[in-house]
Order: structure tokens, then C-alpha cells, then sequence
């Protein structure tokens, strides 16, 4: 069963998206995309409020998340958040075994 987690960063004056702009350039969100078990890894500017960055983080299961939370990485990602004095909100999803009912799939378009 997948977890994935939603993290809003939220800043000041483009701090948000400076904060996702520093981690894909100095490499932080390509290690943590290559650590065991990460499935998803990617920042989305939210149109309604541009000081609102959200981060879509999804791991195979708790295990690898609890790896990736005792890792290094979770140091640069706290003085990086600091750095530019963001907030966070988080939402916490896991994935339905089943998959996509079917009642469901009539309102996807492949």
C-alpha cells in the first residue's frame, strides 16, 4: 500500500518557490527521488496563490518513508525551510488496494 503525502509551503515574496527552485538545483529532490521506494517527488505552483508551493511525495509504503525521514536528506530539507521561513500543511493518503472503482474510471479521460 503506497502512502503519499501533500506538503503546502507557504512563504513570502517567492520564498516558496525559491525553497523548490534550491532543492531541484542542488540535486536534493534527484537524491531523494533515487532513494529505495520513492514512487513521486514533485513541486506544483498553486495558480490561486503563488506563495503556496505543494509537494506531492509518494513512497512505496511506511518503511521507506521512515527511512527516508531518518536520512540526511530530512537536515538539508529543515534548514532549507527555515532558510526561507516556510510554513507547512500536510495531508496524508494511502492508496486503495483495489484500485480505481469502476463507478469511478467513467469520469477519467485516457
Amino acid at each position: 500500500m503506497s502512502i503519499t503525502v501533500n506538503l503546502r509551503y507557504k512563504g513570502k515574496n517567492g520564498s516558496a518557490l525559491a525553497f523548490a527552485k534550491e532543492m531541484t538545483e542542488s540535486g536534493t529532490v534527484a537524491a531523494i527521488r533515487a532513494e529505495a521506494g520513492n514512487l513521486r517527488y514533485h513541486y506544483y505552483q498553486d495558480l490561486e496563490d503563488p506563495e503556496t508551493i505543494l509537494l506531492i511525495d509518494q513512497w512505496a509504503d511506511q518503511e521507506a518513508l521512515d527511512i527516508h525521514h531518518a536520512s540526511p536528506m530530512m537536515k538539508t530539507l529543515a534548514e532549507l525551510r527555515n532558510k526561507y521561513d516556510l510554513h507547512m500543511s500536510v495531508e496524508r493518503f494511502k492508496s486503495d488496494e483495489d484500485g480505481i472503482p469502476e463507478s469511478d474510471k467513467a469520469f477519467i479521460r485516457q
